[in-house]
C-alpha cells in the first residue's frame, strides 16, 4: 500500500494548474495589450491623467488630449499654477468640462495636504476632488500593486456576461454584486496588470457589438455565451427620456466686435464661454426674439436667422438657432465682454460654438 500512495503523491504533483478565469485573462492580455503612452509610466500624476481624461472619452482621443495636456502642465505643480481659461481651452472639445475644473482643485489639494506629491495609495487618492473609487482603484493597483478591483463599462460588460448576469449594472444591488465579483478575481499580485487586462478584454474583445466569442479564450467559462444571452448582456435600467432644449445664441455684432458671456456652474458647458443666449420652450422666429427684454436694450439695426443645428448630449438634445443681430452699438452687461473675431481662439467654448466659429468669420 505504501508504494502507492507515494506513486499518487507524485502523481498529483506533476499535473499542471488548471488556468483559473484570471489567469486566462492575464494571459489573453500578455498577448493582445494595446501600446498606449500612459502604460510606459507608473507616475501616479500621469496615471490620473489618463484615467481623468478617459472617463467619457474614447481611447483614440483621450491620446491626443492626453499628449497635449502633459506637453503644457508636465507636473502637478505647472497644474496646480495653472488659469483656469486656460485649462478649459485646452480641454475644449473634450466635453464634461467639470473633470478639468476638479483636476484644478485637486492640484490644488496634492500641494497642499500631501506636500506637492502626486498619492498613490488609495486612502489618499479617494479625497482628492473628482476621484471616486475607480480612479482611486486603478491607479493606487497599477502603480503600487494594491488589491483594489475596478469595475467600469467594460469590466461591468465582461462579467455580466461571464456569470450571466441580469441585475442592472446602474442600479446599487448591481453596483454590490458586480464589485463582489471583481473582487474574487484579483490575483494576489500583479493586480495592475490584471485590472488593465480586463479592461483591456472588454474594450477590444468582448466589446458591445460584436464582440469575438468564437475565438474567446474564455468561451468554455462563459455563460451568457453557452445561453446565447451575450447580446443581452450587460442588464441596464432605463433612464430618463432625453429633455429637449431651446438655444438662441445671438451673435450681437458691430463693427467686428461681437458679445460673449461666461456660463455658470449649474448646467451643461460649466465655466465656457458662448453667444449671448436667449432659451425658448419652443422653435421661435425674429419678431419672437425681438420682444425679449434683453434685445430691446439695443439699437437693433437688423436681425436674421443664420444656420440651426441639433446637438446630441448624453441626456439632452439641443436644438440651437443662431441669430445674427446687427446693432448700432455695442453694450455689455454683467458676465460679459466685448471681443473681435481674432480673439475667438483664446477662449474655451463648447463645440457647436467653436464649429460655429469656424464657418463663420463674423457675418
Amino acid at each position: 500500500m505504501r508504494p502507492n500512495i507515494i506513486f499518487l503523491l507524485n502523481f498529483r504533483l506533476i499535473i499542471p494548474k488548471l488556468k483559473t478565469l484570471t489567469d486566462e485573462i492575464i494571459l489573453w492580455y500578455k498577448e493582445n495589450k494595446r501600446i498606449l503612452p500612459w502604460r510606459s509610466t507608473k507616475d501616479p500624476y500621469k496615471i490620473w491623467v489618463s484615467e481623468i481624461i478617459l472617463q467619457q472619452t474614447q481611447i483614440k482621443t483621450g491620446i491626443k488630449y492626453y499628449v497635449k495636456f502633459l506637453a503644457k502642465y508636465p507636473t502637478i505643480q505647472n497644474l496646480a499654477k495653472a488659469q483656469e481659461l486656460e485649462v478649459l481651452k485646452i480641454w475644449e472639445g473634450l466635453g464634461y468640462y467639470n473633470r478639468a475644473l476638479n483636476m484644478m482643485k485637486a492640484a490644488k489639494q496634492v500641494i497642499m495636504f500631501f506636500d506637492g506629491i502626486f498619492p498613490s495609495k488609495y486612502i489618499d487618492l479617494i479625497q482628492l476632488k473628482g476621484v471616486g473609487e475607480y480612479t482611486a482603484s486603478a491607479i493606487s493597483s497599477i502603480c503600487k500593486d494594491e488589491k483594489r478591483a475596478v469595475l467600469d463599462g467594460n469590466v461591468y460588460r465582461v462579467l455580466s456576461r461571464i456569470y450571466n448576469i441580469n441585475t442592472p449594472i446602474n442600479t446599487p444591488k448591481g453596483k454590490i454584486q458586480f464589485q463582489k465579483i471583481a473582487d474574487s478575481l484579483l490575483p494576489n499580485k500583479n493586480t495592475g496588470i490584471y485590472n488593465q487586462a480586463i479592461m483591456d478584454f472588454g474594450s477590444i474583445h468582448c466589446t458591445k457589438h460584436k464582440p469575438k466569442c468564437l475565438i474567446c479564450p474564455i468561451q468554455k467559462t462563459c455563460q451568457g455565451f453557452k445561453l446565447n444571452l451575450v447580446k443581452n448582456r450587460p442588464v441596464k435600467k432605463k433612464k430618463n427620456t432625453i429633455k429637449n432644449r431651446y438655444f438662441n445664441y445671438l451673435l450681437i455684432n458691430n463693427k467686428n466686435l461681437f458679445i460673449i458671456q461666461q456660463r455658470g456652474n449649474n448646467d451643461i458647458w460649466k465655466k465656457l464661454y458662448e453667444l449671448p443666449l436667449i432659451e425658448s420652450k419652443a422653435t421661435i422666429k425674429a419678431e419672437n426674439l425681438m420682444e425679449s427684454k434683453y434685445i430691446r436694450q439695443f439699437d437693433l439695426l437688423k436681425i436674421s436667422k443664420l444656420n440651426s443645428i441639433i446637438h446630441k448630449l448624453s441626456h439632452q438634445k439641443l436644438n440651437i438657432q443662431y441669430w445674427n443681430i446687427k446693432v448700432d452699438k455695442n453694450v455689455v452687461f454683467d458676465n460679459e465682454k466685448k471681443i473681435n473675431i481674432e480673439d475667438v481662439d483664446k477662449y474655451p467654448f463648447p463645440t457647436p460654438l467653436k464649429n460655429f466659429f469656424n464657418k463663420n468669420r463674423l457675418v
